[in-house]
């Protein structure tokens, strides 16, 4: 288990890190999620001890990690530029550490080759890092941290530098990778749909403080603030006279904001569908229709400069720009925020 415990780290004046405490079980896969400059980075750099923090304790299977310089601690790192070295061929960038370390050269090389055979990477090893390609050059920052057997691995945005669909695919490797090896891993990322596809759990950063720890879906379904409901998944904020028929139905005061998830919002030709004690409904036209494959994306004027967008994934609803619709809102789907009562 990793405990982070009052972590504290500041910059004269400035705080990038705020009273965090976290626990991370053995063998999970938990990622630090949250825009630039919210402390993610900073506390995953806290853990490794490339950063020093200014309060607090980071304490691994029971070992306070505060007075351990970083290559004590270990502990893998891949980092968001690979940090590989064009000087050498694969085999010796995966091998780097390993040397260092005054290992036996057969033993190195028997390290080298199952790692390399585990990340899929054992016909490369006598290349040039520069001939590889973006996915192959992590591969290789991947298995230079494995061979090491690091007790936990640390991961700061290793995708960034991939495009769309490779990205994809490495998440999925890198899953694969982790479960397989069962080794505790830390990954760092702003990226939501990455960090709902990969992770056991989320910690959700705003500002230097720590807004809500979940899995995926708690994080997603269940929000603890605005600012998580808002940074994950697209949602609607609810205006006008949406709003003020929900905040009337359901009982919320004026001063709460309210929200509903696109793919919550049932759309149906005008008057197919009637209220019920479970539900609420409002009309509207359609102002937007964007059929994407697999779902389609409706936007819909509910009046007095009110925009509501509706995700639908039955593609026999084919709904034309200027038809009238009734869109229809589960009262248990919609989260509501501030005022008197407490976030939902």
């Amino acid at each position: 288990m990793i405990e982070i415990k009052d972590l504290a780290v500041k910059y004269g004046d400035f705080t990038a890190v705020k009273d965090l405490n976290i626990e991370i079980q053995d063998g999970e896969f938990f990622t630090f999620l949250g825009p630039s400059g919210c402390g993610k980075t900073t506390t995953l750099r806290c853990i490794s001890g490339f950063e020093k923090a200014s309060n607090g304790q980071i304490v691994a299977s029971g070992t306070d990690l505060s007075g351990l310089l970083p290559e004590e601690r270990n502990l893998g790192f891949v980092f968001q530029s690979y940090a590989l070295f064009p000087s050498m061929n694969v085999y010796e960038n995966i091998a780097f550490g390993l040397k260092a370390h005054k290992v036996n050269k057969k033993i190195i090389k028997s390290k080298v080759e199952s790692v390399a055979q585990r990340t899929g990477i054992t016909e490369h090893l006598n290349k040039k890092v520069s001939e590889l390609s973006g996915g192959q050059q992590q591969r290789i920052a991947i298995a230079r941290a494995l061979v090491l057997e690091p007790r936990i691995l640390l991961m700061d945005e290793p995708l960034s530098n991939l495009d769309a669909k490779l990205r994809i695919s490495m998440r999925e490797e890198i899953k694969r990778l982790q479960k397989e090896l069962g080794i505790t891993t830390i990954y760092v990322t702003h990226d939501q749909e990455e960090a709902m596809a990969i992770s056991d759990r989320i910690a959700v950063f705003n500002l230097g403080r720590l807004e809500q720890i979940g899995t995926p879906q708690e994080i997603y379904n269940h929000p603890k603030s605005e600012f998580v409901a808002r940074f994950i998944g697209d949602i609607n904020l609810l205006s006008g006279k949406a709003e003020e028929k929900i905040k009337e139905n359901c009982g919320y005061d004026k001063m709460q904001k309210c929200y509903i998830r696109p793919q919550k919002i049932m759309v149906q030709s005008k008057g197919q569908k009637q209220e019920d004690d479970d539900q609420i409904c409002l009309t509207g036209k359609v102002a937007g229709f964007e059929f994407l494959g697999s779902y389609s994306k409706v936007k819909i004027d509910t009046g007095d400069d009110t925009v509501i967008y509706s995700t639908i994934f039955n593609n026999d609803n084919q709904f034309l720009i200027g038809d009238e619709v009734t869109l229809c809102i589960r009262k248990d789907d919609i989260l509501a925020f501030g005022g008197d009562a407490h976030e939902q």
